[in-house]
């Protein structure tokens, strides 16, 4: 089955603001297995080039403006090594 592009855009399109992402990784709990890496949706990690205590590359942010949270990297994760949170929205001092 071919995945169809939807032939409009939703109408409110403009008015949805998407969320802000931090990917947060514990290096030194990772085993290395990639599930991560493998199967993140948008593709915002990648494997680093850093050795962890286990002797293993763990993932590091390829792009983290990519990140829907999904969560699907946390769900997935067999060492609870890496979760995601949403950013806060910075305010200016003046209240503003």
């Amino acid at each position: 089955m071919v995945p169809r592009k939807l032939w409009r855009r939703p109408l409110d399109s403009e008015q949805i603001k998407l969320p802000k992402a931090e990917i947060h990784i514990i290096p030194d709990l990772c085993k290395g297995c990639d599930f991560c890496i493998e199967f993140c949706p948008r593709k915002a990690l990648e494997e680093s080039d850093k050795l962890n205590k286990r002797g293993v590359y763990p993932p590091k942010v390829a792009d983290e403006s990519k990140c829907t949270l999904c969560g699907f990297c946390t769900a997935i994760c067999p060492d609870f090594a890496i979760f995601t949170t949403e950013k806060k929205e910075e305010t200016s001092r003046n209240g503003r």
